[in-house]
């Protein structure tokens, strides 16, 4: 999924490339062994060692001639991602919370009522002062740890609906209505407050409690500072751990293949071999440039920054010698054990003319598609990380020519994931410890019922909280959308009625002409009907492949 609505078609010969990055470019690590298994799988496959070889066949691999172990080990590390060396598993000091993480797009917070969102495991409550500046709590009441994110914002304060316990901005408690006139509010009785800082349109927060923010360490996109650059944002809510989403966003090489034909970038013959190469490593993340084995110089730079942000850059000068800027960003936020959400900011200093014939909805809706084409994927390999336990080289066969940026990812979890709730790196691993909370048990049940029937598309309807339907993992994130929706429920409701009175007048009159008038319109109102229904279910209803539809 990684930039599949961002970036031209990689045809580009009218045009040029020009890129500012470090230019340091550095080999990648040796070459990977055939491959890492577990003790059971060893003893199914009878794999035995030989001379520091693997003697291995596996009947899934097609068109590869009979050859000895040391040749098949040789041919493999030809096409494998190396292994780190000891010298890059160096484990380096880290602590989660001493990080910004995305919390949401400033233009779809709420003015009207707080927000409760999660990062990890803490849970947090956002919100607007009458004042308009933005707050951030712990999402619990003081009294009884009632989530505050439940509550109301009155006169710019935030009430806790359980006692109608009343906070200002700073957090202080300035009304108990069960108080005696003559009392005084508990000193204790004040919130935990979290720094936010809304910068380039997001609301970032500072999770640690111990270290007052670090600001060098709050993201800044120079591409989006740019003159005339215009952006598309939208936010998703996920099913699925945000290592693997991370995972899916920085892998090009699956696009062709599984997002064939969404937009007209992504086509299944297009799939081929890719190139890679890493100019950075740092504690922080990495960063390198990509493109087709045949693009000279590599024309995408990606870079990957702790905690969880990802962005892709492109620049390309026309014939006319102006450069232009293009950038794909993902903000990415763990929101617990197999959950995560995702800003995705699609943008550039040039636009498509054929993009101003569309709506921003219809590309909000076509983002959600994206991930729902890869989230039966995704889910599942969720899924076998929990149960297996075992880092992914025991797991994975990452090719240099399609997987380097995914082994690089899970070795920079190696160094830092000691100082991570959980995590799945390429050496090592740390399982959450403790089971996660499901939440409201009736959407719990309504979501793992879905979730266990994927094939044909799961029960969930628009207005269900399941966090597979397109409705609750976009729609109510988003203000744009929720708007259009509103408009063209009452606009399919007015054509409605107009349709049915148009029919009846029809069958009343008794003039021929005004009957075939009539009709007509309410012909007409009817396909308006069908139009507004049809953008509706675009906005609130899961892409499902044709060979899994009922």
């Amino acid at each position: 999924m990684t930039f599949l609505l961002s970036f031209p078609s990689h045809s580009t010969s009218s045009l040029s490339f020009s890129l500012s990055s470090p230019t340091t470019k550095l080999t990648l690590p040796p070459p990977l062994p055939l491959v890492s298994l577990s003790q059971p799988l060893r003893q199914l496959l009878h794999i035995r060692r030989k001379s520091n070889t693997f003697n291995f066949k596996c009947g899934a691999v097609a068109d590869i001639k009979a050859a000895t172990s040391l040749d098949q080990s040789e041919e493999d590390n030809k096409v494998l991602v190396g292994p780190s060396s000891e010298e890059e598993r160096v484990v380096v000091n880290y602590d989660w919370t001493q990080e910004w993480y995305p919390l949401y797009l400033t233009q779809n917070l709420p003015d009207d009522a707080p927000l409760g969102l999660t990062v990890f495991d803490k849970q947090v409550v956002l919100y607007k002062d009458g004042n308009g500046l933005i707050h951030c709590y712990e999402d619990r009441c003081p009294h009884r740890l009632a989530k505050l994110s439940e509550g109301q914002l009155i006169d710019g304060r935030i009430e806790c609906l359980y006692h109608g316990w009343q906070f200002e901005g700073d957090g202080k408690c300035v009304k108990i209505p069960q108080l005696p006139a003559d009392a005084k509010i508990p000193r204790s009785a004040c919130l935990r407050k979290y720094e936010v800082r809304d910068s380039q349109g997001v609301v970032w927060v500072w999770l640690s409690q111990k270290t007052p923010p670090n600001l060098d360490k709050l993201p800044w996109f120079e591409n989006f500072a740019r003159p005339g650059f215009q952006d598309t944002s939208t936010t998703h809510e996920l099913p699925y751990d945000h290592s693997v989403l991370l995972e899916n966003l920085m892998d090009p090489a699956h696009i062709p293949i599984s997002h064939d034909r969404t937009d007209w970038t992504a086509r299944r013959e297009d799939a081929q071999p890719l190139s890679f190469e890493v100019a950075e490593r740092t504690d922080r993340g990495f960063a390198g440039w990509w493109g087709k084995a045949s693009d000279q110089p590599l024309p995408n730079f990606l870079r990957f920054e702790a905690p969880c942000v990802l962005q892709n850059n492109r620049e390309l000068v026309d014939e006319k010698g102006v450069k232009h800027y293009f950038t794909g960003l993902f903000l990415c936020r763990p929101t617990g054990q197999g959950k995560s959400m995702v800003i995705v900011r699609f943008g550039g200093t040039k636009r498509s003319p054929i993009a101003n014939f569309f709506p921003k909805w219809y590309f909000h809706q076509n983002a959600g598609k994206v991930f729902e084409q890869d989230m039966g994927f995704l889910s599942s390999q969720n899924e076998v990380l929990m149960k297996e336990k075992v880092p992914t080289k025991e797991l994975y066969i990452n090719l240099k020519s399609s997987d380097t940026w995914v082994a690089e990812y899970r070795k920079w979890m190696d160094k830092v994931g000691h100082g991570m709730p959980y995590h799945f790196g390429h050496s090592t691993i740390s399982l959450p410890k403790q089971p996660a909370v499901i939440e409201h048990a009736p959407a719990g049940l309504v979501a793992g019922f879905s979730a266990s029937f994927p094939a044909k598309g799961g029960i969930g309807t628009m207005h269900a909280p399941n966090v597979v339907n397109r409705y609750f993992r976009h729609v109510v994130h988003c203000k744009g959308c929720r708007t259009v929706i509103k408009a063209f429920q009452a606009w399919k409701n007015a054509l409605s009625a107009a349709t049915i009175a148009l029919v009846a007048l029809a069958i009343l009159v008794s003039a021929r002409q005004w009957k075939a008038i009539l009709l007509v319109l309410a012909a007409v109102s009817s396909a308006g009907v069908y139009g507004c229904s049809t953008a509706i279910a675009m906005n609130t209803t899961n892409f499902i492949r044709t060979h899994r539809r009922l």
